[in-house]
């Protein structure tokens, strides 16, 4: 009678472990073929983006400036629009704002590695003018695209710009900034532009530049939370 029960309990087990592997195949997968299909829409969006003549900013480029820097990250920022710098290298924030705000990020804790950084239009306003509301209007159905496929858990907005385009509000970055709002299940932050920051040198108490340190800090401490409870539980599916 022993015999039999200990014969049950191990084909219970091998049912068991063998029904726990092939759901983690099955799961790994799945994964696996979300990932294939988010990599190759995400290839697909940046050949469109290039292409892209939906505006007058097309005949003046030099480069289209898709963004650059980690697509697994739960950390976006989001500026205006390329500058000269560029616009002649096809990359995002290079230029003397880009290399502050690399120093603000790394003075906060945070490495420029570890996020995702582009731009409402992606070619260069003659000028560095502001877009219009027409450029904007043509290119932030890619900027929407990008966030579908990043699925940041945190939107940091670099400026009125990008703020405004995000939160659909016109209210100025000076009493948005340093407060936390919602957009599509995104934690969104409002900052100062590194380029506003260059303008007005002042360090003191109440300056955009203390400002900004305060807003690099609340961002490193919701950036730690939310890697400490995907820590305990796990990424999102």
């Amino acid at each position: 009678m022993d015999e039999n029960v200990n014969e049950n309990v191990n084909e219970n087990e091998n049912l068991n472990m063998n029904e726990n592997a092939n759901g983690n195949a099955n799961q790994i997968q799945s994964q696996g073929e979300n990932d294939g299909r988010r990599s190759a829409a995400w290839a697909a969006l940046k050949t469109a983006v290039q292409a892209c003549e939906r505006c007058e900013l097309c005949r003046t480029r030099t480069h289209v400036v898709f963004g650059q820097g980690a697509a697994d990250t739960p950390l976006v920022f989001v500026g205006e629009g390329p500058g000269e710098d560029e616009d002649a290298q096809g990359m995002a924030f290079v230029g003397r704002a880009g290399q502050l705000l690399t120093r603000i990020l790394s003075a906060g804790g945070i490495s420029r590695e570890e996020v995702f950084i582009t731009n409402v239009v992606k070619c260069r306003p003659p000028g560095n003018r502001v877009p219009t509301l027409e450029e904007t209007m043509m290119c932030g159905g890619f900027l929407e695209a990008q966030l579908l496929l990043l699925r940041p858990k945190i939107l940091v907005c670099l400026g009125g710009t990008a703020t405004k385009w995000i939160l659909k509000t016109t209210e100025g970055i000076s009493a948005l900034r340093g407060r936390w709002f919602e957009w599509r299940g995104i934690e969104v932050f409002p900052m100062f532009h590194p380029s506003y920051l260059l303008r007005d040198e002042s360090r003191r108490k109440g300056s955009p530049k203390d400002l900004t340190w305060q807003d690099v800090q609340a961002l490193k401490n919701k950036l730690d939370q939310y890697k400490n409870k995907v820590g305990h539980d796990g990424p999102d599916t």
